[in-house]
């Protein structure tokens, strides 16, 4: 990879963090949402992977900012398989099938919302 391939990687995924820490810090302060902080991020980075697929740009380094740099973190996957583990290990195995499909079912509306969106 070049340079400015790892240029725009880095700069997307600082702005990808920037993000993530705003809808944490909001979401305790404020506790606009009765779930966690994962769960919005994840969702919101589905419906932006969503557009960004249904805008179709081809241009390399866009995909570099933002798929791999932005949405790559901004996106929480590591950190929704701990809270998984962590529901196992507190033994609600109702609330962990429950948030596993809330997660699933919302990321993968939200993209579909976002990619009927754009491409409309």
């Amino acid at each position: 990879m070049e340079l400015d391939g790892v240029i725009y990687i880095l700069v997307g995924s600082t702005f990808g963090l920037i993000v993530r820490m705003f809808i944490k810090y909001i979401s305790e302060r404020e506790k606009l949402f009765s779930s966690n902080h994962i769960l919005i991020v994840n969702v919101l980075s589905s419906l932006f992977l969503g557009i960004f697929e249904g805008l179709n740009i081809a241009n390399k380094n866009l995909i570099l900012f933002f798929y791999v740099g932005f949405l790559g973190c901004l996106s929480t996957f590591s950190s929704f398989i701990y809270h998984l583990f962590n529901l196992i290990q507190e033994r609600k195995y109702l609330s962990l099938l429950l948030y596993y499909a809330e997660v699933l079912v919302l990321s993968f509306l939200f993209f579909c919302l976002g990619y009927f969106i754009t491409s409309i």
